[in-house]
């Protein structure tokens, strides 16, 4: 699986939740490149094409279902996703994200990094195995549980090249605890939940006969 083409920069464990997430800032790309009009052409006006030369059969606009709560400006990057990858269904990809979501955290906090392999790329998984093992010399354990996603939506997609990223907010409902070497509560309430706002930004090569989609960054909501 082809991940090391993502810069992604390690900037702090969130201290609220003692390794609950990994602060990342993916470098803020630009969409496709808007064409440039033609301001010579007057509005409503066709051009012949020039003889001998076949003339050019419109792109076929790409039509896709998309969740009734996806922003506008989201539908353009879907759309480009779309074109370059004819199997791609923004349901079921919320739908494999969910999934991630949940396997991701549980392993995390259960410190089984190799369990997060197929599922990260080589430097988010780098930044996992650093703060689980910060964990592990510090004799701590997470007694962390998700207990749902109340909610998932796509809320930015772009084509960088050959490669399309989606980044998706996940709302969910937590028991955050931290215990110590002897299993004391130091951090968090185990009779408790946490609301959390969660940005995971997916990545997948179209280009690639492999169909999975890998976690390249996360963030939390402002």
């Amino acid at each position: 699986m082809q991940s090391g083409w993502v810069e992604i920069f390690f900037l702090a464990m969130l201290a609220g939740f003692i390794g609950l997430r990994l602060y990342h800032v993916l470098g803020r790309r630009t969409g496709p490149d808007k064409p440039v009009s033609d301001r010579l052409r007057p509005v409503g006006t066709d051009v012949a094409p020039a003889a001998g030369r076949p003339q050019r059969e419109p792109e076929a606009p790409i039509v896709i279902d998309l969740p009734a709560d996806i922003a506008p400006e989201v539908r353009p990057g879907l759309e480009a996703i779309a074109r370059a990858d004819g199997g791609f269904s923004p349901e079921r990809f919320l739908a494999g994200a969910q999934g991630a979501y949940a396997m991701v955290l549980e392993s995390f906090w259960k410190g089984e990094a190799d369990s997060l392999r197929e599922l990260v790329s080589d430097e988010m998984l780098a930044n996992f195995r650093a703060a689980i093992e910060m964990r592990r010399e510090s004799g701590e354990t997470l007694d962390n549980r998700l207990l749902q996603v109340d909610n998932s939506r796509i809320v930015s997609a772009a084509m960088n090249g050959t490669m399309a990223e989606i980044t998706v907010l996940f709302d969910a409902e937590i028991v955050s605890v931290t215990r110590d070497a002897e299993g004391r509560v130091i951090a968090g309430d185990p009779a408790s939940t946490v609301q959390t706002h969660d940005l995971w930004t997916f990545s997948r090569h179209t280009a690639s006969p492999d169909p999975a989609w890998i976690l390249v960054a996360t963030d939390e909501e402002a």
